[in-house]
């Protein structure tokens, strides 16, 4: 439950931490969803780089094209191993036309800001929520966690 402008909101999350094990699984996430995370950790190039991959499969299977997509960068904690600087982040989501924030699960930082910027842009394209399969008040949000390695993510 989230609270925006005095109202209370429903999410429905669902993370696979992008294990392979839920491949066949993912496709049936996006259907409905109204909002995506793509999570990287920003001391993995890696999973930066995967970044195109996953948008690919979020733009094949969101059965609608309103719906409100944001990259995170996690694990701001790790400064002293960071391989992918802020501005890098940054530059991709401008590029993809998405929403972007880092922060550290880990720490809590930048955590709930990241959920109230997705669930505020959610309410502010109604083409997302004034359907009979999402009752008022109620937003589902779909996760996915870049970093197969670890088992934290926003």
């Amino acid at each position: 439950m989230t609270n925006i402008e005095g109202k209370t909101y429903k999410l429905t999350i669902w993370d696979t931490a992008g294990q392979e094990r839920f491949r066949t699984l993912t496709s049936s996430y996006y259907r409905g969803a109204q909002g995506v995370i793509l999570v990287y950790d920003v001391s993995s190039r890696d999973s930066f780089e995967a970044l195109d991959t996953w948008w690919n499969e979020v733009n094949t299977y969101c059965s609608s094209p309103d719906v409100v997509k944001m990259i995170v960068g996690n694990k701001v904690d790790k400064e002293s191993s960071r391989a992918v600087t802020y501005k890098e982040g940054a530059t991709m989501a401008r590029k993809l036309q998405t929403l972007f924030i880092e922060c550290s699960a880990k720490t809590n930082t930048g955590v709930q800001e990241a959920f109230e910027e997705l669930v505020t842009k959610i309410i502010e394209t109604p083409s997302l929520w004034q359907k009979k399969e999402a009752p008022n008040n109620t937003i589902r949000v779909n996760t996915q966690n870049q970093s197969q390695a670890s088992g934290c993510s926003c």
